[in-house]
């Protein structure tokens, strides 16, 4: 009978997360449509414009709220496994949530000077784009985290989906002529987030009907004083993950901008898109890796650790075998491939192009052997992974050698292929924590998940 019902939730579960993968595959695809649509229709530096308020907008959001989102999907996760009711985790998460934003507001407007004049080359639409933008997501991230505490993944996805339908249509708008200029195109990125939280009302409908039986119910441990410090060692490790994953594919137009300019910065975002789109066809794996693995590393089941390998190694393999294929499909046609996705604005190095198509490879295979960390309860070593290889990024660029765009481009895949050797290590050397191991189904293994589809949407 037990068996039966844990297949019937692992059933449940792999519906859940094929829906989930759904939603934010199609965010991905839709997000990747909205730069192309403003590559051709901008031009170079008005692009390059748009290309830095975008990764200013999400380094951004990703240092003050993807935290809150993790740790309100967590707790809301706990407490509703335990039948508790969730208005204090919501209460407390939404005083933090509104301080942080409350905090970026301020040190905006106090440091509008360089913002403005400095990073979005004076533009003033620009920079109340940039900043309404980041308190628009502070809410978006708040609803994220509620409805992947609460599993309604299906909601979820639309939020991501409509997030970036609104976010496209900005730019389709002034690809059939309804509207024109830099202004349109970068409105899509506040518009995103504000108009996709349509779907909030219908996720907070009857949660106080299912707190009112969750009061009725005998209260547990897990009725503990919940604050930011709750469950903080695992939360921290995941955030530590995401800035790195943000440092790797954002932080290369935002260094170019800073001494090419404005124009070069959306050249080698439109370069870093080869690493990035192939993010989109592998989501549906990295959603559904790690309850598999997990799943895997939790049985005692004879065969479950070899299966757990091979699962592994299957994986890379396919890595391999598709980068292999778009490395030769670089090397024919790279160059004009790209003219025709962004335009013909700029031109493109196809030796810059394998080199990313490189990086990309070690890339999504380190995401396959975190995902084995994560489920091994290896998290706290593979953020550390992660981090050595941002930091070794960041100083790598700080190397006045080569130009600004082979910088990049070198960088990523040098830092992409230390992060999948420090990756590999781990994998082979499965030391343990008890308390970071993620159990089938658990919040740990929700919050990892999540992290992890993040950059795609």
């Amino acid at each position: 009978m037990a068996r039966e019902v844990a297949a019937a939730e692992a059933r449940r579960f792999g519906r859940a997360a094929g829906m989930l993968s759904a939603g934010i595959g199609s965010a991905g695809l839709l997000t990747y449509v909205y730069f192309a649509l403003a590559s051709h229709n901008l031009d170079r530096t008005s692009y390059g414009e748009v290309v830095v308020l975008w990764s200013a907008a999400f380094v951004t959001i990703s240092v003050l709220f993807r935290p809150v989102e993790q740790l309100l999907s967590r707790t809301i996760a706990e407490h509703q496994a335990q039948g508790q009711p969730v208005g204090q985790p919501l209460r407390v998460a939404a005083t933090i949530q509104l301080t942080l934003a409350a905090a970026f507001g301020l040190a905006a407007v106090a440091l509008r000077g360089p913002l403005q004049d400095d990073l979005l080359s004076g533009k003033e639409s620009l920079y109340w784009i940039l900043v309404t933008a980041v308190l628009a997501f502070a809410a978006s991230f708040y609803a994220r985290g509620f409805l992947a505490g609460s599993r309604r993944f299906v909601l979820y996805g639309a939020l991501l989906l409509a997030e970036s339908t609104v976010r496209m249509s900005f730019a389709l708008a002034v690809a059939v002529g309804i509207a024109s200029g830099q202004t349109a195109v970068a409105l899509g990125i506040v518009a995103a987030p504000v108009l996709s939280l349509m779907v909030v009302p219908l996720a907070f409908a009857g949660r106080a009907m299912r707190d009112r039986r969750a009061t009725a119910r005998p209260r547990t441990a897990i009725q503990s004083e919940f604050s930011l410090a709750h469950g903080s060692g695992f939360a921290a490790a995941v955030l530590l993950i995401m800035v790195s994953e943000q440092t790797l594919l954002n932080a290369g137009p935002l260094l170019v901008r800073g001494s090419e300019g404005a124009a070069a910065a959306g050249f080698i975002f439109n370069v870093l898109m080869i690493a990035r789109a192939p993010l989109v066809l592998f989501q549906a794996v990295a959603t559904s890796l790690l309850p598999h693995l997990t799943r895997l590393r939790s049985s005692a089941a004879t065969g479950d650790t070899e299966a757990f390998r091979l699962s592994i190694r299957i994986t890379i393999a396919a890595i391999a075998g598709f980068a292999a294929i778009v490395g030769l499909v670089v090397l024919i046609a790279g160059p004009e491939l790209m003219q025709a996705a962004f335009g013909k604005k700029f031109s493109y190095d196809r030796a810059g192009l394998l080199i990313v198509t490189v990086g990309m490879g070690f890339y999504l295979a380190s995401g396959t052997l975190n995902q084995a960390a994560l489920a091994r309860g290896q998290v706290r070593r593979a953020a550390a992974s992660w981090v050595a290889a941002a930091l070794a990024f960041l100083v790598w660029n700080l190397v006045p050698i080569m130009d600004e765009f082979r910088r990049v481009e070198v960088g990523f895949a040098g830092a992409a292929a230390l992060l999948c050797g420090l990756l590999y290590l781990l994998y082979r050397s499965p030391h343990v924590r008890p308390e970071d191991v993620v159990a089938p189904g658990s919040p740990q293994e929700l919050e990892a998940q999540l992290a992890a589809a993040d950059e795609v949407s």
